[in-house]
């Protein structure tokens, strides 16, 4: 019963995406809404990404300076491994998992309110492909966005972790800059590029479908925002593992 339940929805998912990526029918209106899905679901989280990514740059420094580095070790091991955290895993994954919460729970409470507000019947009603008209602006505006982020996530890490090394003493700035620059791989900062595209996919269709197919009233929008951040981290989680494998 329960796998029978899976396949359905995984059904209607599919359907509502064949739906979504269709060709826009006015492609003025559909650049209008992409222009505000940009601002409303990128440039808006610019804030919490840098104030996120600077603190956890800082605190993986000073744990790493404090707990592993030791006598025995090369001084630039904090630097090196400050970079490749947040270059392998915090600036794609772990970021986009918080975003999924911000992010993916606004798609789906908005759409979720058209739906019970029969804003989506009426937009129907008209001729109008509502799936393409609501939720392709959103995929294309998140997928535009993410990997920008997932940029500034990374500068900005580096710039909590030279505060460390300006204003806490934990280590001099040069053996931060030794370590930052010690055996790079520009391919690591691609893959977490390449990474977070899969996963701006994913929070944004995810958290579309549930909002898109919500029935009920205020408190069925609740659930399925809750539902829409709970199967998009899931799904994240899940192919971060296997991108990686595939990637690395």
């Amino acid at each position: 019963m329960l796998i029978t339940q899976y396949l359905f929805t995984i059904g209607k998912y599919l359907l509502l995406m064949k739906r979504t990526f269709s060709r826009p029918e006015r492609m003025r209106m559909f650049f209008k809404q992409y222009v505000r899905e940009l601002y409303a679901l990128g440039v808006d989280s610019i804030g919490i990404v840098l104030l996120i990514s600077f603190f956890i740059g800082a605190v993986i420094c000073i744990q790493i300076k404090l707990n592993i580095q030791s006598a025995w070790m090369p001084l630039w091991v904090s630097g090196y491994t400050t970079r490749e955290i947040m270059l392998l895993e915090f600036s794609s994954s772990i970021m986009c998992l918080i975003l999924s919460g911000k992010v993916g729970s606004n798609i789906a409470s908005e759409l979720g309110t058209m739906r019970t507000s029969q804003q989506i019947d009426a937009l129907e009603i008209m001729g109008v492909n509502s799936a393409s008209y609501l939720i392709l602006p959103k995929v294309l505006g998140l997928i535009t966005m993410i990997p920008l982020l997932v940029v500034f996530s990374t500068f900005s890490g580096i710039i909590g972790a030279y505060a460390t090394a300006y204003i806490g003493g934990i280590l001099t700035p040069a053996d931060l800059t030794a370590g930052l620059q010690h055996d790079f791989t520009p391919w690591f900062f691609w893959m977490g590029i390449i990474k977070s595209i899969f996963f701006a996919f994913i929070i944004s269709s995810v958290s579309s479908f549930y909002g898109y197919t919500v029935e009920g009233g205020s408190v069925e929008v609740g659930k399925a925002s809750t539902n829409a951040v709970v199967a998009s981290s899931m799904l994240i989680l899940f192919s971060d593992l296997f991108l990686t494998n595939l990637l690395s």
